[in-house]
């Protein structure tokens, strides 16, 4: 069983909620979802939708075919008809959207009316449109109910009353009426949940201890500030939305100087702004966290479309040289682990952290049955109280094999603490002497690197060893090539290599064996560049045979991926 569903319609039409609702229902009855939504950056108008696959087996992707289309305005029919299945539906309101659509397999139902008689409000046309869906594939109406419940429980008892009445209205019309509905459904099994890849970030700050979040909204990384003022009383996090993105960068900075875990999120624009605060956390050796939500650009491009464009920007974003990492999650419980090891890294190297994300990974919602969250960690790497007081002297960047000085809290002892954003001596004096200047950079440089790499995790590989075709990819990639990878094994021998932990290369290279055991690597980027086959070459000399590209700003289906992968071969 696999099926996709595709709502579209305008922005105010509550498309979201449509595909939200149906989401959490398959989710209660134990099938694995995947969503994704696709939307203008305009308030109201525009053509928006959402789209959902649903499925009795793990699923982490888009599939092009479409098996029930909910056209809730024109535009969508003229726009996705063609992506129907053979034996695809259509589900519309003629009235609605003042036209009959001329199609085999459609159900004209009277949205607007139903949810004017059961509802008493045409905005309950979301509702009914939900109960229609449910009752065109047959699903057993109750977990909808349940989930209507828990949806709109806040907003009293009459409004919960009159959407599952509407939801009853639409869930009963499309049963009796959808001659053409043969939908076949697996069996329910135990209960999942959703999550999307802003909400495992939010959830990874919290497992780590963050206590400061301050950001300017951005698309597509407003919903991690959103998340975290939604829990910021129950986890005692100060959340602060700045005046810009150059106040952000240097309130977390400020923060996290003061002994405070600190973390801000924007996208490409906003981190443009923040480019001169992150050499800032590179010079005074202040741990920061920063999630770059990518979108096509350059300047504000697409603002709510996706986009890899900023791999190398973020790699090499400050001036002078400084180690950070960047990371690249592929999935939600990716996101929330790496999250978690950015601020455990930044903290022990005193170093600024990246998280690359995009629109794909933001927004879209995956299922899981568990998390395994035994693998977080809170690991204290400050000076506090008794244990910083009793040392004799304190210098703030003191030379250390390492090059990790001990990080002290101001005002947690007599003992000063100095830093400066210009070069600076042991106890963080400026200075301007040659000799001080390289051991600065060899203690921030070259003895912290070496360590770092022993810390990165190597790409991982799914498949066969020794395959004749090597698929390469990097971060919201993943679960796009997964799913390719397991299509084309079916006649080819096939293995994915996926890089999650970006930078800097990991200190073990047995990977490098997978280049050398394959025929043909083909390399797959959400950007026209091929960004991370240019950092591949620098970092580790290898060369991919192909490069497959995609910059329209919306991600690849597996069946698009799979055409174009196998047009080389």
């Amino acid at each position: 069983m696999d099926y996709t569903i595709k709502i579209g319609g305008e922005a105010g039409q509550g498309i979201q909620t449509i595909g939200d609702v149906l989401a959490q229902i398959f989710t209660h009855v134990g099938y694995h979802v995947f969503i994704y939504q696709d939307y203008e950056s305009r308030i109201r108008g525009g053509h928006n939708f959402v789209q959902l696959r649903f499925s009795n087996t793990p699923i982490t992707a888009l599939k092009k075919g479409v098996d029930l289309l909910v056209c809730l305005n024109k535009e969508s029919f003229y726009r996705h008809f063609n992506e129907l299945t053979d034996w695809g539906q259509i589900l519309y309101d003629s009235l609605m959207v003042k036209e009959k659509f001329e199609y085999p397999n459609v159900l004209d139902i009277p949205l607007q009316e139903l949810a004017l008689k059961e509802g008493g409000n045409k905005l309950m046309v979301n509702v009914v449109a939900v109960g229609a869906i449910l009752g065109m594939f047959g699903i057993d109406p109750n977990p909808m109910y349940e989930v209507l419940r828990k949806t709109f429980y806040k907003k009293g008892k009459e409004v919960v009353e009159n959407n599952i009445r509407s939801a009853k209205a639409g869930y009963s019309f499309a049963k009796e009426n959808c001659l053409t509905c043969s939908f076949k459904l697996s069996e329910y099994t135990e209960p999942k949940f959703l999550i999307s890849g802003n909400e495992a970030i939010g959830l990874g700050a919290l497992a780590s201890g963050v206590q400061f979040f301050s950001a300017y909204p951005m698309t597509p990384s407003t919903g991690i500030f959103n998340f975290l003022a939604e829990h910021s009383k129950e986890f005692e996090i100060l959340v602060e939305q700045a005046e810009d993105e150059i106040s952000a960068i240097n309130m977390i900075i400020g923060a996290s100087f003061a002994g405070v875990r600190s973390m801000t999120a924007t996208s490409g624009g906003g981190f443009a702004l923040m480019v001169e605060g992150i050499s800032l956390a590179g010079m005074t050796e202040t741990p920061v966290v920063i999630v770059l939500a990518q979108r096509p650009g350059p300047a504000t491009g697409l603002p709510t479309r996706t986009e890899a464009g900023d791999l190398l920007f973020s790699i090499f974003a400050g001036h002078g040289e400084f180690p950070k990492v960047v990371f690249a999650p592929g999935s939600p419980e990716q996101a929330m682990f790496l999250v978690n090891k950015a601020f455990d890294l930044a903290e022990k190297y005193q170093i600024p952290a990246i998280i690359l994300s995009d629109q794909y990974l933001a927004d879209s919602q995956w299922t899981y049955k568990d998390l395994d969250i035994s693998r977080l960690k809170n690991i204290n790497y400050r000076l506090r109280g008794e244990e910083f007081r009793k040392l004799k002297e304190y210098k703030r960047h003191q030379f250390t094999e390492t090059g990790i000085s001990p990080f002290g809290i101001p005002g947690d002892t007599t003992h000063l603490v100095v830093t400066d954003s210009d070069e600076h001596d042991e106890e963080g004096h400026l200075i301007e002497d040659v000799e001080t200047r390289i051991q600065m950079v060899q203690k921030r440089w070259h003895k912290k690197i070496p360590l770092l790499k022993k810390e990165i995790s190597p790409p991982s590989f799914y498949g066969i060893e020794k395959p004749d075709i090597l698929l390469l990819c990097w971060g919201s990639m993943f679960g796009i090539l997964y799913e390719t990878a397991k299509y084309l094994s079916r006649d080819h021998k096939v293995a994915l290599l996926h890089f999650s932990e970006i930078y800097p290369f990991s200190h073990d290279e047995n990977w490098k064996r997978h280049f050398e055991d394959a025929k043909v690597i083909i390399n797959i980027e959400q950007n026209a560049t091929s960004q991370f086959a240019k950092l591949l070459m620098m970092e580790a000399g290898l060369r991919p045979h192909y490069h497959v590209n995609k910059y329209d700003g919306r991600p690849f289906t597996v069946d698009e991926l799979e055409d174009k992968i196998r047009a080389y071969l």
